[in-house]
């Protein structure tokens, strides 16, 4: 509790939110210089589902996985 009352404090975002932050750097970062698919990249971020991983993805960039590597062709 003291770690994320701290945190909160320090960045204005929750450990969630720092988290969600993380992973979709992170994804960005495989579906722009990975050719892994994004069942692959989903599993490799810890998400069991790719759909879940596909949700938050859009949620937080309000692109699809597949549309945002799109970007890069």
């Amino acid at each position: 509790m003291y770690l994320s009352s701290l945190l909160k404090s320090l960045t204005g975002v929750t450990v969630q939110q720092h988290i969600h932050e993380k992973l979709i750097h992170k994804a960005k970062e495989k579906l722009s210089t990975t050719e892994l698919t994004v069942s692959e990249i989903a599993f490799q971020l810890g998400f069991e589902h790719s759909q879940s991983f596909s949700k938050l993805f859009k949620n937080k960039t309000n692109l699809s996985p597949i549309d945002f590597r799109s970007s890069f062709n």
